[in-house]
């Protein structure tokens, strides 16, 4: 009897420490801290875990693993398993997705910019760049055109743009630049303290951004209509380790993709609700610029610096008319089918 119920315990033993090992924990490289940016992720995990009854879990660490602008070597080395980088963090490493970020494409809404983002990350020149550092798209990070705050009087014409010191990056700095201002490409946790020391006088973000990163804090204008474009901002997973994930494992992870969205998408849209409560709370002034400064801005940003993205991308290999022209055809898509 001791010897059967020797056997039983190390059979009950071995069973755990295999239950152990076969249990999937992933770490996830962020920035920051939570807001309606990382939303998804939190979701994600939280959906992944249900699925798998425990089984495959998310670490999320928020600037534990690496600094923001290095999420994607992390990636390519495995440090870790998961990550969300900016475009315009490193332009040179992402090159085909920064078509994604060119000045007044058009995009009116989070939808129309999950639809062109998953679009373009789909196209092969992107998978290819992107397997180039171990990297494989799983989603993207919706987020509506910027727009700037400033300290000082507001600025509300072009001509009032030259000279101005803006946080920016990737096509909206060229942007500003096309119409004499000064961009800066600190990323976002620099942002406050550039803004506070006087580095720069204006910061361009979405508006969750302002709120999270304190720059609303600093401004005492925001330009309500400026909508220059955006930033793209995807959440990677390293290739080896989406490869060895269990057949159940993947579906899980990919079967959450869209839902994690959904709950994104929901989420800031009730930001959006309150951002003008937001304003008047911190006697912020809504700065809107005419038709006709807009006009002219679009004249001297948009086309011309489509073209130069083009004429550089292309003469770097990449697709870029076929890119750039798949951003225009895929919003003709969406707005045919609503």
């Amino acid at each position: 009897m001791q010897k059967l119920l020797s056997h039983t315990a190390v059979a009950a033993l071995t069973l755990a420490f295999a239950g152990e090992a076969m249990a999937t924990e992933w770490n996830v490289s962020l920035w920051g801290k939570r807001r309606a940016f990382t939303e998804h992720v939190h979701k994600l995990a939280e959906l992944v875990e249900q699925k798998t009854n425990g089984e495959f879990t998310m670490n999320i660490s928020y600037g534990g693993l690496s600094k923001n602008r290095e999420n994607l070597d992390g990636i390519s080395i495995g440090a870790f398993e998961m990550a969300q980088f900016c475009a315009g963090y490193h332009p040179d490493k992402n090159r085909a997705i920064t078509v994604l970020e060119l000045p007044f494409l058009g995009v009116r809404n989070l939808d129309e910019e999950v639809a062109v983002s998953n679009a373009i990350y789909a196209h092969p020149a992107v998978i290819e760049e992107m397997a180039g550092w171990n990297a494989k798209m799983l989603m993207t990070s919706p987020m509506p055109q910027y727009n700037i705050v400033g300290t000082g009087e507001p600025r509300d014409e072009l001509a009032e743009f030259d000279g101005m010191r803006v946080r920016a990056t990737g096509g909206l700095g060229k942007a500003f630049a096309a119409v004499g201002a000064v961009p800066t490409s600190v990323t976002a946790s620099e942002a406050y303290q550039a803004m506070q020391s006087g580095v720069v006088d204006t910061v361009s973000f979405a508006q969750h951004a302002h709120l999270s990163f304190g720059t609303i804090n600093e401004a005492t204008w925001w330009t309500e209509n400026l909508n220059p474009g955006t930033v793209n901002c995807p959440v990677v997973v390293n290739i080896d380790a989406y490869e060895g994930l269990s057949d159940a494992e993947r579906e899980a992870l990919d079967g959450s993709v869209d839902e994690a969205i959904e709950h994104y998408l929901a989420n800031y849209g009730e930001l959006l609700k309150k951002w003008d409560t937001v304003l008047a709370e911190k006697n912020v002034t809504k700065v809107t610029i005419s038709d006709e400064q807009l006009a002219e801005f679009k004249k001297i940003a948009a086309e011309p610096i489509a073209a130069a993205w083009i004429e550089e991308m292309s003469a770097q290999g990449m697709p870029a008319q076929e890119l750039y022209d798949l951003v225009g055809a895929t919003l003709e898509k969406v707005r045919a089918s609503n």
